[in-house]
């Protein structure tokens, strides 16, 4: 974000008083003593004008063309003001054009950022207007020295602030991102916890009226549905996305038979898309309702692979009491189903 004023009224209006030097200067060319030096100071002044405003390239003038800016402030005075009789019957008038050429140009640099620049351009000129016998340090008012460095001040002064105030803003705006940001994950948080919440109070709630109303005195059979219950719970948070209502019923149906089931999801999936992600879950329902292995374990691939899930049933030949994978030696089990679900439909490839 940049606080400022318009870059094309700033331009135009330098265009203006700058082209109002020139006109000043083609105005005043019988005074001079000779007119050639003075087309020469007026051409130096007017690459240097164009130059500086031209409407591209950063804002902060590059340091070569500060540099002939002040160089131009320093040809001008010279060729100029060696032309000049300052002791002339009526005065120079606006013969004298190169003292408020010389502080819109510095102005201009001093509002693309090149204050330095700009105040050793007016530290010239009056070094020089002292130099200038007849004149000497009452030419600082009377040749306009006083104003042009009042120029260079005022530009000085707004461009800095305006600069600070734009560095401001854009820290203002960064924090402003980081609070919307922190909102966001903390309202994520809240959804994330408040749909757990739910779930857990949709699957459980029977059984919990069915634990009060008997004050805990509850059947084997209730007891392995709690068991259950507990296990589909835990499935909400380790199994997030390898979820929908077919995997659900699925689990449910294999855990009532005495199945130990492991669902992990551990990232791989997010970046599917709903359609390819319900194709993908629908297989892993169909996985496990076509197994009737003791053990089976879902877990979702790292990203960068052509396989999502990976599913995995095992018939024990041990105590069968594993409860997740790791648990136990899986070296007297039996595979019986080994099947990588892919990313991407075959078919529609």
């Amino acid at each position: 974000m940049n606080i400022g004023v318009p870059r094309y009224l700033i331009v135009g209006m330098a265009a203006l008083f700058s082209a109002y030097h020139i006109v000043l200067a083609n105005y005043t060319i019988d005074i001079p003593n000779r007119p050639g030096p003075i087309y020469i100071a007026m051409a130096l002044y007017g690459i240097a004008t164009i130059v500086s405003l031209l409407p591209w390239g950063p804002v902060r003038m590059p340091v070569w063309m500060a540099t002939f800016n002040f160089a131009t402030v320093v040809a001008i005075s010279l060729l100029v003001a060696n032309e000049l009789d300052f002791t002339r019957e009526g005065g120079t008038g606006y013969a004298t054009w190169y003292v408020a050429a010389s502080g819109t140009l510095l102005t201009i640099t001093s509002t693309r950022g090149r204050h330095t620049f700009a105040w050793l351009g007016i530290g010239f000129l009056v070094a020089h207007t002292f130099s200038l016998g007849p004149v000497g340090p009452a030419g600082l008012f009377s040749l306009g020295i006083v104003g042009s460095a009042s120029w260079v001040a005022v530009s000085h002064v707004l461009s800095s602030g305006l600069a600070k105030a734009s560095k401001d803003a854009q820290r203002f705006i960064l924090a402003e991102q980081e609070a919307t940001d922190w909102q966001a994950a903390q309202d994520a948080h809240v959804h994330e916890r408040q749909f757990r919440l739910d779930q857990t109070s949709s699957m459980a709630l029977e059984m919990l009226e069915r634990i009060r109303e008997t004050d805990g005195d509850l059947s084997d059979a209730e007891r392995r549905e709690c068991l259950n219950l507990e296990g589909a719970i835990r499935d909400e948070i380790r199994g997030r996305k390898l979820l929908n209502d077919a995997v659900r019923d699925q689990v449910m149906i294999a855990r009532r038979r005495g199945a130990t089931v492991t669902l992990l999801d551990e990232g791989g999936i997010d970046d599917l898309s709903d359609e390819d992600l319900d194709r993908v879950l629908n297989r892993l329902a169909q996985a496990i309702q076509s197994t009737s292995a003791d053990k089976v374990i879902a877990r979702t691939v790292p990203e960068g692979s052509d396989v999502a899930i990976t599913v995995v049933g095992l018939h024990s030949a041990g105590d069968g009491e594993s409860s997740a994978l790791g648990q136990d030696s899986l070296e007297e089990d039996v595979v019986d189903i080994w099947l990588e679900i892919p990313r991407v439909d075959a078919i529609s490839v």
